[in-house]
């Protein structure tokens, strides 16, 4: 191991410690800081520093479309995005970028220091290697749906697209449900900078597989972009709440060769295996279905791998995705089964069990919150739910006001809790300013409010604040 210096655009010094056999990918190797803080990363392709397309994309990337830099959100960005924070013009070109967290490395285990990549836990076969503390509950493989989401919003509101995403370059915690994307300098801002990748199998959209035998300036070949970015989301959350390939099931598309068949099977003649009139790519006994992820992620699912699977348009965006995610969160309720290998199930109603993966049912109904918008003074219209369960992560602005959204900038602090106290459930004020009783009585915090079936409740004065209606779910 030996000490180098490289020299970014502006000038500056940066240590790196050079290593026979550096990590690798399809683009660059990687060297750690003599720290291990960060990682110099130079491009393979030794023309790259003559490539003004190239240099100028990164100056654009590191500049104007860097959500880090953001004054009120960079530091929430910085844990989402490994975004590079210099360029390197000498030895040859490269990028600076922060070290990945140590929590995206296995700790444990046959694995121990590999990074977390996303296939490890979303294939069934992978997943069975890994240790228990690994692998994580299900809960927190939506919350990293949701941070994923989340990010390729925020890439897409910039007008970028990722053109590479992928399970190899998004890493993954399932343990503290947390993610990460990586391989930000090979971003797509449409219009300047084409794509320098096609994509990993598995996650290139159907159109841009199936004209790949096209010259590359052929006006008909399809080329990654956002359209394509919001296919290979909507694979990964497949992958990630069900742990299998939405489109990997037993039809044969060629007996020519399984290369063939692969080609086919993911891009002209793709179909999805949980089509709901053509069931020839179906496996058998398949469960559990995107019916059971409840009916804002399945109408999602539907449109991304019925509708939009070969018609990008009709492709949900991500901060549909981010949204759908975010409701169905609030559904989320804990298995009574000790055993459960998900631990949680989305109550989605008309009942509220059994639970998809184990078929344990909850020992008593499960109370809900339906929350009411008003559209008209004294005009209210269903806007959500929320289950209801001890330990639960309790109530939140964004549950109280139907003008706020969990974003990147909302405010957590949770404003109640509920318990179960002496056979009733309550709600918790904590911060709620104008919690008001079915009576019309104002609940300070520290007091509560008993949840009555049909007994509805102000959970906020204020012009957007919501309604909520309590109610169970029969198990």
């Amino acid at each position: 191991m030996t000490k180098r210096t490289a020299t970014t655009k502006d000038g500056k010094p940066v240590e790196y410690v050079e290593v026979p056999d550096p990590p690798a990918g399809g683009m660059k190797k990687v060297y750690f800081s003599p720290d291990k803080s960060y990682v110099v990363a130079f491009f393979h392709d030794h023309q790259a520093s003559t490539d003004a397309n190239r240099i100028a994309r990164l100056d654009a990337v590191l500049g104007r479309f860097n959500p880090t830099s953001d004054p009120e959100a960079g530091e929430y960005w910085k844990r989402l995005f490994c975004w590079p924070t210099g360029v390197v013009t000498r030895p040859t070109l490269g990028v600076v970028a922060p070290a990945y967290p140590p929590g995206y490395f296995f700790e444990t285990g046959p694995f121990k220091g590999k990074e977390k990549k996303g296939k490890w836990f979303s294939s069934p076969k992978l997943r069975g290697y890994l240790p228990d503390a690994e692998r994580g509950d299900w809960r927190n493989y939506f919350q990293i749906c949701i941070l994923i989401a989340r990010a390729i919003r925020r890439l897409h509101q910039a007008g970028l697209a990722h053109s590479d995403l992928s399970c190899n370059n998004i890493l993954i915690d399932p343990s503290r449900g947390l993610s990460v994307v990586i391989d930000i300098d090979s971003l797509v801002v449409p219009g300047m900078f084409p794509p320098d990748v096609l994509g990993t199998p598995g996650y290139i959209a159907p159109e841009v597989l199936a004209t790949t035998h096209l010259p590359v300036r052929d006006p008909k070949r399809q080329h990654p972009n956002a359209r394509t970015d919001q296919h290979a989301l909507a694979v990964l959350i497949y992958e990630y709440l069900l742990f299998r390939h939405p489109l990997k099931g037993p039809k044969i598309f060629s007996a020519k060769s399984a290369e063939e068949d692969e080609h086919l099977g993911l891009g002209e003649m793709a179909l999805f295996i949980e089509h709901p009139t053509d069931q020839s790519n179906r496996p058998p006994g398949l469960k559990p279905t995107v019916a059971d992820l409840g009916p804002h992620l399945a109408d999602l699912f539907r449109r991304a791998f019925v509708n939009g699977l070969h018609a990008p348009n009709d492709r949900p965006g991500a901060i549909e995705w981010e949204r759908a995610l975010v409701r169905t969160w609030d559904l989320l309720h804990p298995c009574a089964n000790a055993k459960c290998p998900s631990r949680w199930f989305v109550a989605r109603g008309p009942k509220a069990g059994p639970c998809p993966s184990c078929g344990a049912k909850p020992p008593a109904a499960v109370p809900v919150l339906q929350l009411r918008k008003e559209v008209r003074p004294g005009q209210w219209m269903p806007d959500g739910s929320l289950v209801v369960h001890n330990g639960g992560l309790g109530l939140h602005h964004w549950h109280a006001r139907d003008n706020v959204f969990p974003g990147e900038k909302a405010d957590r602090t949770r404003l109640g809790y509920f318990a179960l106290h002496q056979g009733k459930w309550l709600l918790v004020n904590e911060g709620l300013d104008t919690l008001t009783s079915p009576g019309g009585s104002r609940v300070p915090p520290g007091q509560a409010v008993e949840l009555k079936p049909g007994a509805a409740f102000r959970l906020s004065q204020d012009p957007h604040g919501r309604l909520a209606v309590p109610g169970f779910l029969p198990n």
